[in-house]
């Protein structure tokens, strides 16, 4: 399903963008990415950052990480995220819901190849079965230069 765009109101000081981005561009930056800055919330309601690799795929981005770590344990305790490229001058921030999926067979092939493709390396398709947790976006906001082209994409929450 194709979000909803609508232009990025701003400042008055940072300009007034006129143009809106296509999605497709901004969703194969998603693809391409290597690595992904995600925030999750601390117990005090406080942001951890942390860069975890991951996989756009079927509208969301797959990651995982160790039970132990920080951003899975606050993961497991509150699912609200945000999720941004590595380039700040082109920017793309993702703000959603992480949880915890249990993909189907065919969707664990998808990830195993796409791991493959971008990575050279993937987990088995038994462990992408055993569960991985997936960032559904709720609103991305994209600019190449902000001041002319700053976009806000707006995805319907899942049934």
């Amino acid at each position: 399903m194709l979000p909803i765009s609508e232009q990025l109101s701003l400042p008055s000081s940072y300009g007034t963008p006129n143009r809106l981005l296509d999605w497709t561009v901004v969703e194969q930056r998603l693809v391409g990415s290597l690595h992904y800055w995600l925030a999750t919330v601390r117990r005090d309601g406080s942001p951890h950052v942390v860069p975890v690799d991951g996989l756009w795929l079927d509208g969301g981005c797959y990651f995982g990480g160790d039970r132990a770590t920080v951003h899975i344990r606050n993961m497991r305790r509150d699912g609200r995220a945000s999720l941004h490229l590595e380039d700040g001058e082109s920017a793309v921030i993702v703000e959603g819901t992480a949880e915890w999926t249990m993909p189907s067979k065919a969707e664990a092939r998808r990830l195993v190849a796409a791991s493959k493709a971008k990575y050279g390396y993937s987990d088995s398709t038994a462990s992408y079965l055993a569960g991985v947790w997936r960032l559904n976006p709720v609103k991305i906001l994209a600019w190449t230069t902000l001041y002319v082209v700053a976009t806000r994409f707006l995805f319907e929450a899942p049934d």
